[in-house]
């Protein structure tokens, strides 16, 4: 299947070996543009953000319910302070990373230093499926660069040997020039023949941005994979970055924090400003509106 020229981001996904492979691709430039313009990220921080957003995006349309919610966090000792990505079931995703700016030495091939940036830690899949409890999976990072560690997550939480290739390209004015990723997943029956295909076909594989730049789409990317076997293309999904917040669902937080906060807050007769990470908006609440929201609160607590 060739790429057809498509300027909006987008998911799709295949099967192969008799419906014992799953394949999920993406291209993602709009999405880590969106994200590098609201944080002003460096371009390392630029790549670590948008290669999780990138995996979010795909691992966000392997939910089935329609409020099912993901999170990927990752908490780390190094200069970047970690960073978190949400997303919903629908393809729309979000992410922040507290400290935006970082500026590390690239690589020896100069390539950005994502693993230097983003230290040791943990990586932290959490997924709310609509269930008493979240589930939730923890591993150790493994070398920083979001693609193995995701590799490694899927391995080790979900027991799914899967293949995770992420990647952001940067030009030279610091904007995304290309960016994109893929998952390829086995399920317990696929064939020892099959699995030797694929594995063969990753070692001689560029890299996601090599192939992405040279004009290949995400269908094109399955298909070099897949190299050998008979791919079966399904769904195509539109993702996007998207933050959700919203003035009503600020009020909503606030009366969430009780009589007793709110009071203090317009005794003290002052504006409460309320951040949004994910967007970098500022919501302001003055003192009548402080008001307002009190007596909202008593009602909800009643």
């Amino acid at each position: 299947m060739s790429g057809s020229v498509n300027t909006n981001d987008y998911i799709v996904t295949a099967t192969a070996g008799d419906y014992h492979i799953r394949a999920f691709a993406c291209t993602t430039k709009n999405m880590c543009e969106e994200s590098r313009r609201l944080h002003n990220t460096s371009p390392v921080m630029s790549a670590a953000l948008g290669r999780t957003l990138t995996a979010a995006a795909m691992m966000s349309i392997m939910m089935k319910g329609d409020g099912d919610k993901l999170t990927i966090r990752i908490e780390s000792d190094g200069p970047s302070g970690g960073l978190t990505v949400c997303a919903d079931s629908h393809g729309n995703v979000k992410g922040y990373t507290p400290v935006p700016d970082v500026i590390v030495p690239a690589k020896s091939n100069g390539h950005l230093n994502v693993s230097a940036a983003i230290g040791n830690g943990d990586l932290i899949v959490i997924k709310d499926l609509g269930l008493k409890e979240p589930y939730v999976g923890r591993i150790a990072l493994q070398t920083g660069e979001i693609a193995e560690d995701m590799t490694y997550y899927f391995a080790a939480s979900e027991q799914t040997p899967s293949s995770v290739g992420l990647g952001v390209l940067m030009n030279m004015d610091n904007t995304v020039r290309c960016s994109g990723g893929f998952i390829i997943q086995l399920m317990p029956d696929a064939s020892e023949d099959d699995i030797s295909v694929i594995e063969n076909n990753l070692k001689g594989l560029k890299s996601v941005t090599e192939m992405l730049d040279s004009g290949m789409s995400p269908e094109d990317m399955i298909e070099e994979v897949l190299k050998g076997l008979e791919v079966r293309f399904n769904e195509r999904y539109d993702t996007a970055y998207r933050c959700d917040c919203s003035e009503e669902r600020v009020e909503k937080a606030l009366i969430s924090l009780g009589e007793k906060e709110i009071a203090a807050l317009i005794k003290e007769n002052k504006d409460a400003e309320i951040h949004c990470d994910f967007c970098e908006k500022n919501y302001l609440f003055g003192p009548e509106r402080l008001k307002e929201i009190l007596i909202k609160s008593r009602s909800a607590a009643k």
